[in-house]
């Protein structure tokens, strides 16, 4: 692996473990994990955990989850997304806000599969932290002030306590997921929005196999429908096909992007678009302008000393979700079922589109490591950045998260600064390049890579969190 400094940060190494997210608290939470004797299970949902309360725009007890884990031998699949009502009506609007667009809050069905499967420390102990700077009180972080767009608007700096949420995780510590899915809090939730307590009580998160993809000899790892997971892998799959040239990755990202909102369905099978015929079909045929829903997520992963490793990502989907909250309980609803959008209508008793997806890389059937990218649907077009500045560029992962990115956006590109000087190659291609400012449109990562025998990590500088290990 070649190694540089990136502008104003290098990247963070460690001896044996690591853990990096956008929210310093969530990585000294993940680290205090660690150092109790869990592992790299224990230490993401520490983590997750804290940015529920720290980052509570983007994430939260109210909304979905997904994971790969590396157990040392092999990858699992972890889908922690609910569904539509049962009860739902199937040509309802689709709507964008409001408690017809929450779908069945995954994420703590999740937090539990992967502490009963994979974890060491009791879920009570692992959400201490989260219970603690929900009740104690936490600095809200510049770049969340910016992002927190509901009252009371805090300032940077400004002290903040969420206490109501802090005794529904303290609950979910002691009573485990049924805190959440049964009870006085489920029937807050059905209260407030279209969901019944019998969709609550029924919910079971799953456990997944993961699609794969080889690219210039690196296994890159992503979730099945109901994610996006397949665009990730087939842009790689079509850039793999030529040079990885800046207009090549936007075609590439372009292509898969029309291929996943086309095809991307609950239960759906995608295997067909990573086929090598495929590939060279689709890459003789152009992309054809589609629009797309914003978001708002988290990602963060954790190494550990035995060699596991866990690829977490969780989700409100859009800026404080439905905005919604559970009466009495401080849990934000996420608004996922406005993702339905792009299937055309509400779909009773299933998932809509999923733009949230953990990545994982190996090499020669061994770990390299979890990497992601939140933001929307630009998550697999960045997800395609990444793995190509790591694997054809050689970067470390700071200075990968920290390039320049991105977005295909309807039929333009939308290229942040540090590649606005690059506008003419792509318009030299037919495409319309746009120049933008706004920061947060490219979204943030985490990356954690195991290079002999030290860890190496990186937190995007776009957010506040930082990557840490010992």
């Amino acid at each position: 692996m070649a190694f540089r400094l990136a502008p104003g940060r290098p990247p963070a190494v460690a001896a044996e473990t690591m853990v990096a997210t956008s929210q310093p608290l969530a990585t000294r939470a993940g680290l205090r994990a660690l150092e109790r004797g869990g592992n790299a299970a224990d230490a993401a949902l520490a983590a997750a955990a804290v940015c529920c309360v720290a980052e509570p725009m983007s994430t939260g007890v109210g909304g979905d989850a997904f994971a790969l884990v590396w157990d040392g031998e092999r990858a699992h699949g972890l889908d922690a997304a609910g569904p539509a009502p049962r009860n739902a009506e199937p040509l309802a609007p689709v709507e964008q806000r409001g408690p017809r667009s929450v779908t069945v809050p995954g994420a703590v069905a999740g937090w539990a599969a992967l502490a009963a499967r994979f974890g060491r420390l009791e879920l009570s102990t692992v959400l201490e932290d989260a219970v603690a700077a929900a009740e104690d009180g936490f600095a809200v972080g510049p770049v969340t002030a910016e992002a927190w767009t509901m009252p009371p608007r805090p300032k940077p700096g400004r002290r903040m306590r969420l206490p109501e949420l802090g005794a529904t995780l303290r609950r979910i510590g002691a009573e485990g997921p049924a805190a959440l899915y049964r009870g006085e809090t489920a029937r807050a939730i059905a209260s407030c929005t279209w969901l019944e307590e019998a969709d609550l009580a029924a919910y079971e998160p799953r456990w997944v196999e993961p699609l794969t993809f080889d690219y210039r000899g690196v296994t890159v790892c992503e979730l099945p429908p109901p994610t996006q997971g397949v665009a990730a892998l087939e842009g790689l799959g079509l850039l793999a096909l030529g040079e990885p040239t800046l207009p090549a990755q936007v075609e590439s990202a372009r292509l898969a992007r029309e291929d996943a909102l086309r095809h991307v369905r609950d239960g759906a099978d995608v295997s067909g678009l990573l086929a090598e015929g495929y590939l060279e079909e689709r890459r003789a045929r152009p992309a054809l302008p589609v629009t797309e829903p914003p978001g708002g997520t988290i990602y963060l992963c954790a190494v550990d000393g035995d060699g596991m490793a866990v690829s977490f990502i969780q989700s409100l989907f859009e800026g404080f979700g439905s905005r919604v909250v559970a009466p009495g309980t401080g849990v934000v609803l996420q608004n996922r079922g406005a993702c339905f959008a792009i299937g055309g209508a509400v779909e009773p008793g299933r998932r809509p589109y999923h733009t949230i997806i953990p990545g994982m890389l190996l090499r020669g059937g061994r770990l390299l490591g979890p990497f992601g990218v939140m933001g929307g649907l630009l998550q697999a077009q960045a997800h395609l950045q990444l793995v190509s500045a790591l694997v054809d560029d050689g970067l470390d992962p700071q200075g990968a998260l920290d390039r320049p990115r991105f977005r295909v956006d309807g039929a333009t590109v939308r290229l942040e600064e540090g590649l606005w000087e690059r506008a003419g190659e792509l318009e030299a291609a037919g495409l319309e390049a746009v120049r933008s400012e706004e920061r947060s449109e490219f979204g943030g990562g985490q990356a954690i890579l195991v290079d002999d025998d030290v860890v190496v990590g990186g937190s995007d500088a776009r957010k506040e969190g930082y990557a840490a290990g010992f």
